[in-house]
């Protein structure tokens, strides 16, 4: 049983993107945060290839110097290739406003950079702390957490914010997870030693997605990083990755050959590192906030890896919450419903109408269609570069009618 209770302000599950980054806004109003991870940083991890909104939030934490000097690869765009055809879109050319450009990152050193940046930003952030139990039924959140002896501890709080990522923490322990809409798909992924030749059809300053010649809902990704290395992974319903026998190196070797063009591209490549497998990544909850409580980025929801949106959404989130504590603080009623739920689940909303297009095909024709309007491809990239939010683009407003007019067009 716990020995002791100790008292905080604002304490975070979680040191990752979204942990970090609303720790980073939490003490610029000159809150009190405590920030407590399971694991211990650098860690691996995968959603490598940041979108351009997501630096306006890393901006407004104080870490934009941190990231920029971290010497992360440089990305302004995304490449698509299918059968010979290939397509991009320059973020830096698009409809919304903002941030054109962003960094590809190992997620072991990205997220390290951030959670340092809050620590010294004044957050106290505790590695190896596991969170064992979640009261939330009185006035303050209690929770109980196990050091890296097995001493257990309570923390009360005034708020709790749960960044746990895929742990899922409060889902979990409160039972709030609720199906996904999305079929069960899996990813089989590693790091390479790319040797991607100097004067091939690889700009390293955008992460490609490349649609598997025969079936057009399997998809690979190839980010590359600034040191010769790149994340490669494929994404598919779990037969179709289950077809291939092996270790899950061996299986995704012999899936990145059914492609010509990357097994071409990465006909060189050093195979170093073992390959992993995810399944059924897709989640949801019957709610985002609860008593004193928020749920933060994929702790709350994950959609698809396809465009990349997992850590824009985690620092939405973080700026939302974050808002609302600051508001709360100054004597406000706010409405969690209204004021944090509703808001991000339109951006999250917005990006759900691309991954169910991607996957029916349709975007696939609307991106690999020549000769459309210039006007309308920068509508797109504005939200391929994360500005799911803006609503003054026409396919944010109404994603889900304008892409299907978009897509008969193109057939």
């Amino acid at each position: 049983m716990p020995q002791t209770t100790e008292q905080a302000d604002i304490l975070i599950i979680g040191a990752g993107p979204a942990g970090a980054v609303a720790a980073g806004l939490l003490r610029k109003q000159g809150r009190q945060v405590t920030v407590i991870e399971r694991e211990q940083f650098p860690r691996f991890s995968i959603g490598e290839s940041l979108l351009p909104q997501s630096m306006e939030y890393i901006e407004a934490a104080g870490m934009l110097r941190d990231v920029v000097e971290a010497g992360f690869q440089y990305k302004n765009g995304a490449a698509f290739a299918c059968n010979g055809k290939y397509t991009e879109f320059d973020f830096r050319d698009k409809f919304s406003p903002g941030w054109g450009s962003t960094y590809q990152v190992q997620r072991a050193s990205f997220d390290k950079v951030l959670a340092d940046a809050a620590a010294r930003a004044g957050a106290d952030v505790r590695y190896r702390q596991e969170v064992v139990a979640v009261d939330v039924t009185g006035a303050r959140p209690r929770v109980s957490v196990k050091d890296a002896e097995g001493a257990v501890r309570e923390i009360e709080a005034s708020f709790l914010l749960d960044a746990s990522g895929f742990g899922r923490i409060l889902p979990r322990l409160l039972k709030l997870e609720s199906p996904s809409n999305f079929p069960v798909r899996g990813a089989i992924f590693t790091h390479v030693e790319d040797r991607i030749p100097m004067g091939s059809n690889f700009d390293r300053q955008k992460i490609r997605v490349t649609v598997h010649p025969e079936h057009p809902d399997v998809w690979y990704w190839t980010i590359p990083f600034s040191n010769g290395r790149c994340s490669l992974g494929v994404v598919a319903h779990n037969d179709f990755l289950s077809r291939c026998t092996g270790t899950e190196t061996e299986r995704l070797r012999a899936i990145v050959a059914e492609d010509p063009g990357l097994s071409t591209l990465l006909a060189g490549a050093v195979w170093d590192t073992p390959a992993r497998q995810i399944v059924g990544y897709s989640a949801n909850v019957s709610s985002l906030w609860g008593n004193r409580f928020a749920l933060l980025g994929n702790a709350g929801e994950f959609l698809d890896p396809v465009f990349s949106s997992g850590v824009t959404i985690a620092f939405k989130s973080a700026s939302l919450a974050s808002e609302c504590l600051a508001r709360e603080a100054a004597g406000e009623t706010v409405d969690w419903q209204r004021d944090y739920a509703v808001p991000l689940k339109a951006g999250v909303d917005t990006f759900r109408a691309y991954v169910e297009a991607w996957y029916q095909g349709s975007f696939q024709k609307i991106i690999f269609h020549e000769g459309g309007s210039p006007e309308v491809h920068r509508m797109i990239s504005s939200i391929l570069a994360g500005y799911a939010w803006d609503t003054r683009n026409p396919f944010v407003a109404e994603p889900k009618r304008r892409l299907a007019v978009l897509a008969e067009i193109c057939s």
